[in-house]
């Protein structure tokens, strides 16, 4: 009788932080006519996987061919789209992770990697189709097995290409997402927010992105948006003729009721008292 008997290092340096990494999502998804190619942003990495056909990966700059067995890296933040060969339409498995700040390779353009992973590809499907197979029946400890599963593929992209990744501390982490959604509030605050729209943005939950904006900027994300909508409620109430209903629905209120309440409380007066000052001051200015 003969054994082999191997012993663990337990002094082994782990490639991967596992107390950074987290899978957010899974997704499957197959080229059909309802395809929307527009540029778009992600607050975490994107790693595709390619199961079938052919297309292109595109950024702001580059559009770099891709094919079956392809393993594509897109940096959080990183403008890019999909788009598909008609003749051969695109089909992918893609993983949303946090934690990744940078990947970095031979093939890496523009925040975006591209990896020929022909020598493994067996072996990263198995995995990917056994993480999704977890997800899908949720049994105890699903989410644990999908993280250890989401770690091995890395480790195989890892040997089997010449690609490192960067891994976020969670306070850096945390002070990115609160940026993305402050610009976010700023560019969108006319239109319907709400708290789980926002913390669906930076794929967080809203009680964790409530702590994380407030200790980030001394008030919350709801706070902030109607602080923005005051804000230019001010323009509009000194320096237009809109009715209080016309500037309600313009800045996303809800009722006019709502938005006089909102005002009061953040200015310390009625919108028609701010609106009556700025006449009487300008009254004063014109000397009449």
């Amino acid at each position: 009788m003969s054994t082999s008997r191997y012993v663990l290092d337990p002094l082994a340096v782990n490639p991967i932080d596992r107390s950074v990494t987290k899978l957010l999502y899974v997704s499957i998804a197959r080229y059909s006519a309802e395809w929307n190619s527009m540029l778009h942003t992600h607050p975490c990495a994107e790693v595709f996987f390619v199961t079938g056909g052919s297309g292109f990966l595109r950024t702001n700059e580059l559009s770099m061919p891709i094919g079956t067995n392809d393993v594509i890296i897109v940096n959080p933040n990183t403008e890019h789209t999909e788009v598909s060969s008609e003749a051969h339409p695109l089909e992918y498995i893609v993983m949303g992770v946090d934690g990744i700040e940078s990947i970095s390779s031979d093939d890496t353009e523009g925040g975006c990697s591209i990896i020929h992973s022909q020598s493994v590809s067996e072996q990263i499907l198995f995995y990917l189709r056994s993480l999704l197979k977890e997800i899908e029946q949720k049994q105890p400890g699903y989410n644990t097995v999908c993280q250890d599963l989401l770690e091995v593929v890395l480790l195989l992209l890892m040997r089997h290409s010449r690609f490192t990744v960067t891994f976020v501390p969670a306070a850096r982490k945390s002070s990115r997402e609160c940026a993305i959604v402050r610009r976010h509030i700023e560019n969108h605050f006319k239109e319907s927010l709400t708290l789980d729209d926002l913390a669906a943005l930076v794929h967080v939950s809203k009680y964790y992105l409530v702590h994380a904006f407030s200790r980030e900027y001394g008030t919350s994300p709801i706070n902030y948006l109607l602080s923005c909508r005051i804000r230019e409620s001010l323009y509009l109430l000194s320096e237009t003729r809109m009715s209080l209903s016309q500037i309600s629905g313009t800045l996303g209120f809800s009722s006019p009721s709502y938005f006089s309440q909102s005002f009061r409380r953040i200015q310390g007066l009625s919108p028609m008292q701010y609106r009556n000052q700025c006449r009487r001051g300008e009254d004063l200015k014109n000397g009449n």
